[in-house]
């Protein structure tokens, strides 16, 4: 079991999650939705290609871009697709 909390708040919990460069990465279908909102921040990994950023909003404050995700990820970073990870104080536990 994987999950990220932030704020006094679960933002995403799952029984599967996939691991790459140390960062835990959930499924899309474990976010918990209403804590997330869109951000228009992107940027580029060499072999996973182009990261989406989420915002989280609980109680009244922001954590700008503090999730990612990879839309449409290069062949080697495939176990991705669909995932998302944290990061920017959001505390990630197994």
């Amino acid at each position: 079991m994987a999950k990220a909390t932030w704020n006094g708040k679960v933002v995403a919990e799952s029984d599967t999650f996939e691991t790459v460069e140390g960062n835990i990465y959930f499924p899309e279908s474990a976010l918990k939705r209403e804590y997330i909102r869109p951000s228009s921040t992107t940027s580029t990994c060499p072999w996973k290609g182009q990261a989406r950023y989420y915002s989280l909003m609980i109680d009244g404050q922001e954590n700008q871009d503090a999730a990612w995700y990879y839309p449409d990820p290069k062949p080697a970073a495939r176990n991705i697709k669909n995932h998302v990870a944290f990061w920017r104080g959001v505390e990630v536990e197994k």
